[in-house]
């Protein structure tokens, strides 16, 4: 691993990035073209993308599909599904053209793929023919690995480039116009009522999908889509927002919104995206890892209150928002225990106060996640949330020196329980 490590800092960025398009080719040659004989659709942007791509997934069968999906919770051809054990959102460029070849065997009709930035800066997307790209929203994020802001958004509006069929925009995101102003055949916007776009509606092409009477109850998430309504059992109410962005494909396609209220209707939701590990306590596991996506995972439960694990995944990187993940926790949580995610080769302590400095004298630290999670079970009091963010449905944990041990936040916080329960 150092090798590898070693290998990359002194190859030139030119050669490395040669390396990456010419494996993108070869890949697309031995697997003979395959996104020719199927249609792809591709989601991007910061939070929701596995969320997305499974609800698409879902709505397309629902209408009588054969559909196959790649996100960072799992891999799926028609009926057989697998985990996505690769810690990599977007899968290499020969096993995402093997992927896209066997989806073509198995007489799949369409394949949603969730595509990263650092996958497109990797040029993971190349050589796959996109019919409709999606853009669900953008905030920092991988930006010490971009160099920047605008080129992690630089990156993302590659796919929507090398799309030119169908784009789909949150156009209430504050970088919807980047997106929007891209060439398309069809253009389809989404939002709530009560917000304003943030793009003007030119395109004669262009649509517009709005969610109104959003409510979130005990049992789920409530909206409606014109004279439709949608009794879905999704924890957060910004899910509605990739449920929207789900819609607006399907409605690309000609699906009814029968078909999608049908479909969204029968979701229990993503692993390891606000999963309910456990109704009595209420525990949640979920994968928010920006300082965004966490406040909104928070805010979701309106005021209960909680009892929060966290940490900051990927060591060596993003080390910005480590104080701002723990100032968040401040501001939302009763009890706060910052604890172990992915340290890769950086000191897992080091990380750990980072994210402490800002959390409050009220925060503990606790090196071993499997303990830190014993002890927010053991706060946890009758009517209080425990909400454990950072690896959601993640099956490994990544230590120095490339090692990596098996993991699980939920299969830790379902055999906690038992053993409370033989007491």
């Amino acid at each position: 691993m150092k090798i590898k490590k070693i290998v990359k800092k002194l190859t030139p960025e030119f050669l490395l990035d040669f390396y990456h398009y010419a494996l993108a080719f070869i890949g697309s040659v031995v697997f003979l073209f395959p996104s020719r004989k199927i249609t792809v659709i591709g989601v991007t942007g910061t939070s929701g993308k596995s969320t997305t791509v499974d609800f698409i997934t879902r709505i397309l069968e629902e209408a009588g599909n054969h559909v196959a999906s790649v996100s960072s919770v799992r891999f799926k051809i028609g009926k057989k599904e697998w985990k996505n054990e690769l810690k990599m959102t977007t899968p290499g460029r020969m096993k995402l053209q093997q992927f896209l070849r066997q989806a073509v065997q198995s007489k799949c009709d369409l394949a949603v793929l969730e595509i990263a930035s650092e996958g497109i800066k990797q040029h993971r997307h190349k050589f796959i023919h996109f019919d409709t790209a999606v853009f669900t929203n953008l905030s920092p994020e991988h930006i010490e690995a971009h160099g920047g802001f605008e080129n992690y958004r630089n990156e993302k509006l590659k796919l929507f480039k090398a799309t030119k069929n169908v784009h789909i925009v949150n156009i209430a995101d504050d970088d919807a116009k980047y997106f929007w102003s891209i060439g398309a055949r069809q253009k389809i916007g989404f939002k709530s009522k009560n917000q304003t776009s943030k793009c003007k509606m030119t395109n004669q092409n262009s649509k517009i999908v709005e969610a109104d009477d959003i409510k979130l109850t005990a049992d789920g998430l409530l909206f409606k889509i014109q004279d439709t309504k949608f009794n879905t059992q999704l924890l957060g109410d910004f899910n509605v927002y990739n449920a929207l962005a789900a819609i607006a494909v399907a409605r690309a396609y000609g699906v009814s919104l029968e078909d999608c209220r049908r479909a969204l209707e029968k979701a229990a939701g993503v692993p390891g995206r606000m999963e309910m590990v456990s109704q009595n306590p209420m525990v949640v596991v979920d994968y928010a890892h920006t300082p965004e996506q966490l406040e909104l995972a928070y805010k979701s439960f309106h005021g209960k209150p909680l009892v929060c694990v966290l940490g900051s995944c990927g060591g060596g990187r993003d080390k910005w928002k480590r104080p701002a993940l723990g100032k968040i926790a401040q501001q939302y949580c009763k009890e706060i225990i910052i604890t172990n995610e992915d340290p890769y080769d950086e000191p897992p302590l080091d990380i750990i106060n980072q994210v402490a400095e800002s959390a409050g004298s009220k925060a503990q630290k606790i090196l071993d996640r499997k303990e830190a999670i014993v002890r927010a079970l053991a706060l946890a009091k009758p009517g209080e949330a425990v909400i454990i963010t950072g690896k959601g449905s993640e099956v490994w944990m990544c230590l120095e020196n490339g090692k990596k041990i098996p993991w699980s936040d939920k299969d830790t916080v379902k055999e906690e329980l038992v053993k409370t329960l033989d007491k």
